[in-house]
Order: structure tokens, then sequence, then C-alpha cells
């Protein structure tokens, strides 16, 4: 069993490609945990090992990678890169108490590893740079370590300097902080000797990474200028220190292929990060509604934050991290959500897909639990003695909708269901039933998180699904004042019926209900049968004249008719009023409302112009530019909801993927004539 102190939670954050899995799989592979390693090409890595992640080559949902090293075990969390499932790399932000940013030696800063690096900043968490792949064709490990300097500034310390043959080929590496070189011989580590012309460049980052030490204390301070030297476990202290105030961030390199620099890192990760107790901060609700910071501790009584969930054909399992105390499977938590008593199931270490039953966890350790039915993402379990509830994972708001049906008729209910327990799996998708355009629509980061949702509904709860774009709301409104006659005569032997209105139909502004009124003389119509007038408007407003659309921003007022002391009743005065709207509304100037939204585009100030531009192509109405905290601007425009379903991947390609939007409903505005001939086709041959 590891202690709290011999425990390391790290997630792998970085643009999608840039090696992370490779990177995960090569210290797998140092620490004996599996005997070959696997290719992200072949779809066979530890990582990766859903369907759709080995037949998509990319990762889509944070796999738990359990290292065990120098008798500590450290927790890889291999997060995903691509932005559609930036979800899961929120849920791997909240476990983990570090984290590891890697980018590729080829390619350089991408906005992948930007937007890990802002994660990070926003979270206050320590973090090492590993530059990867520095051993393949057209990789510039310099300059890749000097846009880092350049971005980010001194703080950037590199712990490890490359050795390079004459074809400018890195062959091996040297750690700065011990002066000693090595290199890689079938998949071994060789010590070598450090080569002369490095020496100068190994004592300049030396001195460097004194001169942060120094800065970590008074007392180290005082020796620095006093001209003595550090001892090593000074060194380490120091630089665990700047690792954790952030006045430093240690940049290693390697080669997740050949395994170059990958037992340094680990000797980096178990010296330098934080352990569980130095690690996330934690901000916790009380039962009484008040907050404090939640503080980990191995001695206090029991507790554990679920921050993931897989439900699939196998079962469910309910991911946990153990703030406090330890749990074992008979252990009886409350969850803070729902208030209820838990009895957990068994318990598990895993390792991608495979889980080996345990008898405990430990404070600080990851694990997870089995069959915790009520149990969800983001839920706190915690001893009845101290109940407390930890804020929410912060999921990226979906941005991006599609309305789901299945291909064949009669499947909806499992289309349903299906999506309701993927959506335990990932809750940053949402569902919502649309009751106006009769549609389910799904909402989620971009089209590639929903085309996965689509395949696994296929392969898991065997129902084909289809996306369709999501139906506007649009809404029908008169512009002119009418009146109308409405007469319903109907003679069957015996009692018929009639019912016979005048009613006065106008636009009203501010109003989306419609207002009924009653102005009738001499009781030409008894009051009796007023609300069967109302309820035959109420039932002939919800389908406009001109696409069938709600109708908003009417007043109707009864002002006249007839009746018929035997054959009226309250039916045919129902459908008298119907047959009213009906002959008023085409003389009445209806007319098409659009929702417009009010649309805020972050953007950094080169791609403001393309963004400008396309907005007029929407038909958008620029309202002002702001600049924001990190130097980009803000555009906040006014735009047709209806012009807007694909511009999550829109800006994506205009912005390079640095561009981000919230667009929320603003109001109801009438749709441009030339605009309006084509919605109603298209509502028309929806109908048929």
């Amino acid at each position: 069993m590891y202690t709290v102190n011999s425990i390391r939670n790290v997630c792998l954050l970085g643009h999608s490609g840039s090696g992370k899995s490779a990177l995960a799989e090569s210290l797998l592979y140092m620490t004996g945990a599996i005997v070959r390693m696997g290719k992200n090409a072949d779809g066979n890595t530890v990582s990766d090992f859903d369907p759709e992640e080995t037949r998509r080559n990319i990762s889509i949902s944070t796999s738990v990678i359990p290292l065990e090293y120098h008798n500590c075990k450290i927790n890889l969390l291999d997060a995903p890169g691509a932005f559609d499932f930036a979800g899961a790399a929120m849920e791997a932000l909240r476990a983990a108490d570090a984290a590891i940013l890697v980018l590729s030696a080829k390619d350089g800063i991408t906005v992948g590893f930007e937007k890990a690096w802002k994660y990070c900043e926003e979270r206050n968490m320590p973090r090492f740079v590993y530059i990867s792949k520095v051993d393949e064709e057209n990789s510039d490990y310099n300059a890749t370590f000097n846009a880092l300097r350049e971005k980010y500034g001194n703080k950037i310390a590199p712990v490890v300097v490359p050795i390079w043959d004459a074809s400018k080929k890195i062959t091996g590496i040297i750690d700065v902080l011990n002066k000693r070189a090595y290199e890689m011989q079938n998949l071994k580590r060789v010590e070598i000797s450090v080569p002369d012309d490095k020496l100068s460049v190994i004592e300049e980052f030396n001195d460097a990474l004194k001169e942060s030490v120094a800065e970590t204390s008074e007392e180290l301070m005082d020796k620095f200028f006093g001209g003595e030297d550090f001892t090593y476990a000074e060194m380490i202290k120091g630089m665990h220190t700047g690792v954790l105030d952030q006045t430093m961030y240690p940049v290693l390199c390697g080669s997740g292929i050949n395994c170059l620099g990958s037992l340094m890192l680990m000797d980096h990760i178990i010296d330098l990060l934080p352990n569980p107790v130095e690690g996330n901060y934690h901000k916790a609700t009380l039962a009484d509604g008040t907050t404090e910071e939640y503080v980990v501790s191995p001695g206090g009584v029991p507790a554990a934050y679920v921050w993931k969930t897989v439900s699939d054909q196998y079962g469910k399992y309910s991911f946990i991290k153990v703030l406090s105390g330890e749990i074992t499977s008979d252990t009886t938590l409350v969850n803070a959500r729902t208030g209820e008593t838990e009895k957990l199931g068994r318990l598990y270490a895993m390792c991608g897909k495979k889980s080996t039953e345990v008898k405990e966890l430990t404070c600080g350790d990851i694990g997870a639990i089995g069959k915790m039915d009520k149990v969800k993402t983001g839920d706190t379990l915690c001893d009845p003695r101290k109940v407390v509830n930890l804020k929410a994972i912060p999921y990226p708001a979906p941005c991006y909708s599609m309305a789901i049906a299945p291909k064949v008729k009669g499947q909806e209910e499992k289309v349903g269901t299906g999506l309701n327990r993927l959506n335990e799996e990932d809750p940053s998708f949402t569902l919502v039933n649309n009751a106006e355009t009769h549609q389910l629509v799904i909402s989620g980061s971009g089209d590639q998180q929903l085309d996965v949702l689509v395949a696994k509904l296929k392969s898991r709860f065997g129902v084909d699904a289809v996306l369709s774009p999501a139906k506007v709301a649009y809404r029908e409104k008169i512009k002119k004042k009418v009146e109308a006659h409405g007469r319903h005569k109907k003679q069957t032997g015996g009692s018929g019926q009639f019912g016979d209105v005048w009613v006065r139909f106008e636009p009203q502004d501010e109003q989306d209900e419609l207002i009924f009124d009653v102005a009738v003389v001499g009781g030409a119509v008894p009051k009796n049968f007023n609300p069967a007038v109302e309820k035959g408007l109420q039932e002939a407003v919800l389908k406009g004249p001109l696409a069938g659309y709600p109708m908003v921003g009417l007043k109707a007022t009864l002002y006249d008719g007839s009746y018929h002391p035997v054959d009226s009743n309250e039916m045919a005065f129902k459908l008298a009023a119907i047959l009213a709207f009906k002959e008023a509304m085409p003389n009445a100037m209806p007319t098409l409302l659009e929702p417009v939204g009010a649309l805020a585009v972050t953007v950094p100030e080169e791609y403001v112009g393309d963004v400008m531009g396309d907005l007029s192509k929407r038909r958008g109405r620029p309202m002002g530019m702001n600049p924001d905290a990190d130097g980009n601007t803000v555009i906040e425009a006014e735009v047709p909801m209806a012009e807007m379903s694909s511009y999550t991947i829109d800006l994506r390609a205009m912005t390079q993927a640095r561009g981000s939007f919230t667009l929320t409903f603003e109001r109801y505005e009438e749709v441009p004539k030339a605009n309006q001939a084509k919605i109603i086709e298209d509502a028309k041959k929806d109908e048929e």
C-alpha cells in the first residue's frame, strides 16, 4: 500500500497528435508494466482501448495509467488533445495534482498546448513541459525550446540537455542537475560520457537552476550570494518548492518510440511534482451552505470525489480520487448531492481497460468502484460525520447542436435510452427534446464528438441514428388590424350545430401569449360561449398561416355574432372561432419572426477582420469590440440563430481553433422578406 507521500497524480495534456499516449506507453514499458510497446497507428496502446479510439487513432476519453517506480505510485491520466473532447481533459485536471504539457519538437507551440497551459493557469496547477518526438525527422528542439522561453519567460527551466550527432539528430540526453549523460541502446538506458562541447551549456543551465532555487528561501539566497554551493538535497528541495510555487516550469524532452528520457521524466515526477496533500486545491460546500478550502488528509474521515464514469457493456465504473482517510469495499458513505447513503461495491485499480480488484484505496490514490448505479460524475462521497460537496467539474458549454433520430422509425426510445447512458459517461453533451420542433436535439463541443456518440449508439446499443441540422423555432406575427367572420353551421337530423362570431385581430408589440378580449353588446353571443371561442383561438394560434409556426403578438376581440337557442353549443363556437382566424390571417399582413442571439466571440487580434467579414455574411450586426485580460479581442454582435448552426466548426477553421464564442437567445425579429420564401417552402416540404 502506498502512503499519500509516495503517490503522484499527473495528467498528460497537449495538442492531439503531440505524442501523449506514446509517452505513456514508453513509461509503462520502462517500468516493466508491459513487455511490448503498442502504437497508436496499430490501435494497441494501453491508453486508447475504446473501439472508437482505435478506429480514429485519437484519444476520446481520459485513461488511467498507474506506474510503480522507486517505491512510488504515479497515476498518469492520459487526456485527449482533440478540442471536441475537452470535457475529458477537465475531468483529468480535477483528479490530478500536477500536469505534464506535451508538445512535439516537430510542431512547436500549438493551440492545443496554449489551451492546456491556460487550463493549468486557471487552476494554479504546477506543471512540467515535455518536448516529444525529438529524434524524428524535421524535429527542431532548439526552435521549440526558444519559442517556450519567448512566450512564457525565464520560468521555463531546462533540466535536460539533448545531445546531437553530426547530422543534427538527437542521440542522447544529459541530466542538468546530476551532469550525467545517457543514450538508449535496444530500449535500454545506457550511461555515456558527457560530450566536451556540452560542458559549458550544462554549467550555464545548472547555474540558472541554482539561481531559481536561491529564490525559494532566504536561507538559500544567503548561501547563493555567499558563493557557497548547494547540496543535492537542497537543490531538489528548492526545485520542488519552485515547481509548487510556479516560479519554475521544468522542461524535459525525449522520445516515446525509443523511450529516450522516460526514466529521467519519472525521476523528476517523483522528486519535483507535488503529492496529493500538497496538490490540487479543492473548494467544498458544507451542509449549511458555507464554503471552505478542502484539505486532503490521510488521517481524516473517509471521502472521495467521482471524477469520471464509464458505463459500457461490461458494467459501470465510478472513477474516484480518495481525498481523505481510506476506503474499503464495505465502507458506507453519503452522497452529498442526493443525501443518500451508499454502501461501496468492489474497488478496482484501473490500467487502461484492465481492472484489478483491490481491498482498499488510500488517501490520494485513484481507483474505481463497480456498479454504483445512483452515483454520477461530480459527486462527493463522504463520511456521515462530515458531509461536504466539492465543486462540479467545469465542462465547456456545448456550442454545436444537431437533431438526432433513429434511421428506422419506432426506435426513438432506444436512441433516448442509449444517449442517456452515454451521458453518464460524458456529461459534457446535453440532450433536449424540443417540444416545438418535435426533434431530439443533441449539443456538444463539435461534430467529432457527436459522430462518436452516434457510432457508440450503434456499437453498444445496436441502434442506427442519423444527425441532421436542428430546426429553428420561428414565429409568425401579423402587422395589420383586421376583422373576420366565422360561422359554423351543421344540420344532421335532430339537433344541429350553430356558432357565429365576429372577431377583431390586431398586432401587439411585446406580447407572446394571445390576448383575448370580449366586447359583445346586447348578448349577441351568450357569455357562456366565450371560453369556447377563446379555446378555439388558442388552438388556432399554434399554427400560423405562412409556415405553420406559432403566432405571437396577437390580440383577438370577440365583438359580435349570433346563436341558436337549440343548436348552439361550445364545440360550434370553438370551430366558428377557428374559421374566423383562418379567414382573417391572410389579410392581416402575416410575417415570419426569427430568433436572434447575442454573440460574444473571443479571438486574437489578427483574426478580427476575418471574423467580422464572416459575421456580415451571416446577417450579423456588430455591437462593439473590447480587449480582454489575455490580450484577445471580444467582438459583440447580434446575429440570427438560423445562421449559426455550423459556427463552431467555421470559427475553428478561421482562427486555427484559437477563437471561442458564447451565443444566448436575445429576442425575436422579423425575417427579411428575401429570406422568408425559402423558410416557408422548407416548412411545407416538412409537412408533406
